[in-house]
C-alpha cells in the first residue's frame, strides 16, 4: 500500500450517517405477501429496524410473538433494549439453547424480493437464523420429535458491537449450562469449525501546529501517523494452520484541520483478525508502535474460537469474522451454524436465498437432536 493510499484511506467515513435507510438494488421487487410462518417471521423481523443501540422495538416484537408460541420470556439486561430468552414451562429445565442476534449494521435496507433471493439489513446476518431456529423448534415441537422442557432460545442485542449490552451480559446473568449452544451466524449451511478472534488498535499523536509554509517549526501528527501504519500494515503478523492468516485492516483515521496548517493531531483505528495466538499478535504491534516518538496506543483483543464441528452430514467452513461465542462461557459443546453468506452481510445487497433459509430449519433440527 503506498503512503498516499494509506493517507486518504477513510478521512470522509465519519461523515456518513449510520441511520439513513439505503435503497436496494433497482431491479429488485418489493416483495408479495408469504404464507409460511418461517418466512412471515423473517419478514417481520427485517421490517422492523434495529440497528446496533437501537433495537428496542424488535426486541418487543419478539418477546410478543414468543409469548404468543406459549414461551415464557424473560427479558435480560438493559431496559431499553432487552435481550429475549424463552423457553416452555414454569421453570427453565433446557438441556440445548439456541441463539443468535438480533441487532444489524447501519444503514436500515427494506425488505423486499427478487425471485428465489430475500433482500434487506438483517435478512442474512441474522435473522435469518432467529426465524430459521424459532420454525425449527416449533416444527420439532409439533411432531412430538422433542419435549417442551428441551430447548431455551436466546436473542440478543448489540452483537455488532462487541457485545454491548448483549451477550456479555446474558453470561452474567444467566449462569446456566447446557448440553450445548447452538449460535446462528452465516455459515453457508455449514458447521464453523472455528473464527477468528479480533483486536483493536486505537492511536493517538499528539504533534505541534505551525505555519505549512515553515514545517520545521511543527511536528506532523499525520506524518508520524502514516508512517506508523505503514509498517504495521507491512508487518508479518501469526497464521493458524486451522484458521489461516491473521489479517490487518486500516480503518478510520483523522488528521489535521486545515491544508495550510501542519497538523498537531491525528488518529486511527486498526482491526485485526486475529488467527493464532492473541499475545503474539500484541508483540508484533508493540514493536511497532512503541519506537514512535509522540505517539500512544491501545490494544483490546479477544482470542480466536475452535467450535465443535465433526458432525455426520455436515460441511465444514473457517470463518473470518468474529461472534458472541467467547461471550458465552461454560463447559458445553458450541456449534455455529446458518444460513447464507458472510460475503453479503454488511452488504448494500445483503441477501439470503428462500432455499437457504428453508434448509436452515432442517440444519438446526439435526443439531438439536445431536445435542439432546
Amino acid at each position: 500500500m503506498k503512503l498516499s493510499s494509506v493517507f486518504f484511506l477513510g478521512l470522509s467515513a465519519a461523515a456518513v450517517a449510520d441511520q439513513q435507510i439505503l435503497a436496494i438494488p433497482d431491479d429488485v421487487q418489493v416483495s408479495q405477501h408469504h404464507d409460511s410462518a418461517l418466512l412471515k417471521l423473517h419478514r417481520q423481523l427485517i421490517e422492523i429496524p434495529s440497528i446496533s443501540l437501537n433495537e428496542s422495538h424488535v426486541s418487543a416484537f419478539l418477546a410478543e410473538h414468543l409469548r404468543s408460541l406459549n414461551y415464557s420470556v424473560e427479558l435480560l439486561g438493559e431496559k431499553e433494549r432487552p435481550n429475549i430468552y424463552a423457553y416452555k414451562g414454569d421453570k427453565d429445565t433446557s438441556k440445548v439453547l439456541l441463539t443468535s442476534h438480533i441487532d444489524t449494521v447501519p444503514p436500515y435496507i427494506p425488505y423486499s424480493v427478487k425471485g428465489n433471493r430475500i433482500y434487506g439489513r438483517g435478512a442474512v446476518d441474522a435473522k435469518s437464523c432467529v426465524a430459521s431456529q424459532i420454525t425449527a423448534v416449533e416444527e420439532l415441537l409439533e411432531s412430538g420429535d422433542i419435549n417442551p422442557e428441551d430447548v431455551a432460545l436466546l436473542y440478543v442485542v448489540g452483537e455488532e458491537i462487541s457485545g454491548n449490552g448483549g451477550m456479555r451480559i446474558v453470561n452474567d446473568l444467566l449462569k446456566k449450562q447446557w448440553n450445548a449452544a447452538i449460535f446462528g451466524e452465516p455459515t453457508e449451511l455449514k458447521l464453523g469449525v472455528g473464527h477468528k478472534g479480533f483486536g483493536t488498535i486505537r492511536i493517538t499523536v499528539k504533534g505541534k501546529a505551525s505555519h505549512s509554509g515553515y514545517p520545521e517549526l511543527g511536528i506532523s501528527a499525520n506524518e508520524i501517523l502514516v508512517d506508523a501504519l505503514y509498517e504495521l500494515s507491512h508487518s508479518t503478523l501469526p497464521k493458524s494452520p486451522l484458521l489461516g492468516p491473521s489479517t490487518l485492516n486500516i480503518g478510520q483515521m483523522h488528521g489535521g484541520i486545515a491544508a495550510n496548517i501542519v497538523p498537531a493531531d491525528a488518529s486511527a483505528v486498526v482491526t485485526i483478525r486475529i488467527a493464532a495466538d492473541e499475545d503474539d499478535v500484541r508483540k508484533v504491534v508493540t514493536s511497532v508502535l512503541e519506537k514512535y516518538e509522540h505517539l500512544t496506543f491501545t490494544f483490546d483483543s479477544r482470542p480466536p474460537q475452535l467450535l465443535d464441528y465433526k458432525v455426520d452430514g455436515f460441511e465444514t467452513i473457517v470463518l473470518a469474522y468474529s461472534t458472541d461465542v467467547p461471550y458465552l462461557t461454560g463447559d458445553f459443546k458450541k456449534y455455529l451454524y446458518g444460513p447464507g453468506s458472510i460475503h453479503v452481510a454488511h452488504a448494500p445487497d445483503e441477501f439470503v436465498s428462500i432455499e437457504d433459509l428453508k434448509a436452515s430449519v432442517e440444519g438446526y433440527k439435526k443439531l438439536i437432536h445431536l445435542a439432546l
